[in-house]
């Protein structure tokens, strides 16, 4: 079984150490960059499978990273940042990176979303899958039905579109704006309340317990996001 190349770009040491220290030899193969020209050198010459990913590097900035990154590549990013306030996160996510991570963070919440993200980048490398599921929920894409369970849910067009774009996101944290970009269209960007309006509609129709939801959960501020595990 072949090892995962995974890309560090971080100019903090005792980060960059924490996360090999942590990482099994035998499942990973590790490379470090201590700035952006040297990790993006590395992302176009080694071709990682997943690039773990500081905004506050020495030469650029982590976000300026991200878009000229997601200009030619679609590698998973990770952002692992001690900027934790909700805008950094939407920054980060909207300018292009699968997830974000803030320091200090726990190698268990590293390995979830690395795993997250390598499964993202595997289902996007084949052509779409005509059925999802995840827990009691499942879609067929190809008739546009949903269940929970065994038990047939009918969605409005607007309640399955959002549906259909965090499923096709599984995984991952999606914004706002991004969400009311593809659901609504560009015109709707700024009109959270629609979101939440929708959500909590979805999650009353899908969810087993509407007032704790494990399928469809909220980053506070920043989106939404089909939980997978």
């Amino acid at each position: 079984m072949s090892k995962v190349k995974l890309l560090i770009i971080e100019d903090e040491r005792p980060i960059r150490s924490f996360i090999k220290a942590s990482l099994r030899d035998d499942e990973f193969d590790i490379k470090e960059a201590v700035n952006a020209a040297d990790g993006m050198a590395l992302v176009a010459t080694w071709n990682p499978e997943v690039v773990l990913l500081d905004l506050g590097l020495p030469d650029k900035d982590g976000l300026e990273v991200t878009q000229l990154l997601r200009e030619w590549t679609q590698v998973p990013i990770i952002v692992i940042s001690a900027r934790g306030q909700e805008q950094d996160k939407i920054d980060a996510l909207d300018a292009g990176a699968d997830d974000y991570l803030t320091k200090p963070f726990s190698l268990g919440e590293l390995m979830a979303r690395v795993r997250v993200s390598l499964r993202h980048r595997q289902n996007a490398s084949k052509p779409d899958e005509p059925v999802f599921e995840a827990g009691t929920l499942k879609i067929d894409f190809a008739s546009r039905r949903v269940w929970k369970g065994q038990e047939e849910v009918h969605l409005t067009p607007i309640e399955y579109k959002l549906l259909s774009v965090l499923a096709r996101n599984a995984g991952r944290v999606v914004t706002h704006k991004q969400l009311l970009h593809e659901v609504w269209g560009p015109a709707y960007t700024t009109e959270s309340q629609y979101l939440r309006v929708y959500s909590a509609q979805l999650r009353h129709k899908i969810e087993l317990d509407p007032a704790r939801p494990k399928l469809i959960t909220t980053e506070a501020g920043v989106g939404y996001r089909l939980k997978v595990d």
